[in-house]
């Protein structure tokens, strides 16, 4: 963990200086103030008194922090997590990262000098850097939905792969063989296991998993249609799509409805994420269903226990339930 006199260094100014800049206090130059900030923010330090109230004063405030808190998914996790958090005599901030690791690092640099006790964070990327930042600051988190490489800490999530290898199964079933996966970012565990489960139930039935049905993009809707757009300019054209969450789905439907198609009579489609029935007034995609409002209900009182002294470390994966509806259609003949 950096310290002020390493910022200094960086800086090349006095410690002196390093603290006037950070508690606005005293006279210092704007070309040297900014010498100061920029030097803070790559060493991504938090001055040494905010972190060791961190460590030592109980707070009263944890976090959110999620990826787009538009999606009925999250939406469903922070109502639980604000519950559950109530009844516990704590009040939530919440945050939405729009997947930008700026933005999340910038909510991070905030919520920690506002000493909130602990994190509940999706983190825009399964890499470990995010979390060992939190940890040397002296917080609790929680991490949610996705996985992280190479580390082992507090997490909730849902059997992703489990989920996408059910889902496949079911259009194997049905008599499809040309199944594109239209998935989220590489690099995103909940993206890339979806593509591990779909490739394990292709190769269980004996067909070859292809490159050329698998898309990456983002987990938007404007994402959903473009790789429908590219799925259905692949030869021979896939007779199924999976998209690897709701939002996606959402772009699958309008694309399909622009192209002219019908679903399920001309193209099969199933999705990870249901849409909850406040959004929608005929039930109509075949889904694996998460269960969000148990994942951040579970996810706070693991951060609650954490918060209280509970010291051993726990993963948390809940299943899915596979909700079949119209949107898969019949088997083929």
């Amino acid at each position: 963990m950096s310290t002020l006199h390493d910022v200094a260094q960086l800086a090349g100014v006095s410690p002196i200086t390093v603290s006037r800049v950070i508690n606005n206090s005293g006279y210092v130059s704007e070309k040297t103030r900014k010498r100061v900030e920029a030097a803070v923010k790559r060493l991504k330090y938090v001055p040494n008194g905010l972190a060791r109230s961190l460590r030592s004063q109980k707070t009263t405030t944890l976090a959110l922090v999620v990826t787009d808190i538009t999606n009925p998914f999250f939406t469903l996790i922070a109502r639980a997590v604000e519950d559950t958090a109530s009844a516990a005599g704590y009040s939530v901030f919440f945050c939405n990262t729009d997947e930008s690791e700026a933005k999340e690092q910038e909510y991070l640099d905030i919520l920690l000098q506002k000493q909130v006790a602990g994190i509940l964070l999706v983190p825009v990327r399964s890499t470990p850097s995010s979390i060992k930042f939190i940890h040397d600051h002296g917080a609790s988190v929680v991490v949610l939905d996705r996985r992280i490489s190479g580390m082992t800490m507090d997490t909730v999530r849902c059997d992703s792969e489990g989920g996408a290898y059910q889902l496949t199964q079911l259009l194997i079933n049905l008599g499809h063989r040309q199944i594109a996966m239209l998935t989220g970012p590489r690099g995103v565990s909940t993206a890339e296991d979806r593509v591990a489960g779909y490739e394990r139930a292709l190769a269980e039935a004996g067909l070859r998993p292809s490159a050329s049905l698998v898309c990456y993009q983002a987990f938007t809707q404007d994402s959903g249609y473009e790789m429908t757009q590219w799925a259905l300019a692949v030869s021979p054209r896939p007779t199924a799509l999976f998209a690897a969450n709701n939002f996606i789905a959402i772009g699958v439907l309008k694309a399909l409805q622009a192209a002219g198609l019908r679903v399920p009579e001309d193209m099969a489609v199933v999705a990870f994420d249901d849409l909850p029935p406040a959004l929608i007034t005929f039930p109509f995609l075949t889904v694996a269903a998460q269960p969000a409002y148990e994942m951040g209900r579970v996810a706070t009182k693991l951060l609650l226990e954490r918060l209280s002294g509970a010291q051993a470390q726990a993963e948390v994966v809940l299943p899915t339930e596979i909700v079949l509806r119209q949107s898969s259609g019949n088997p083929l003949t």
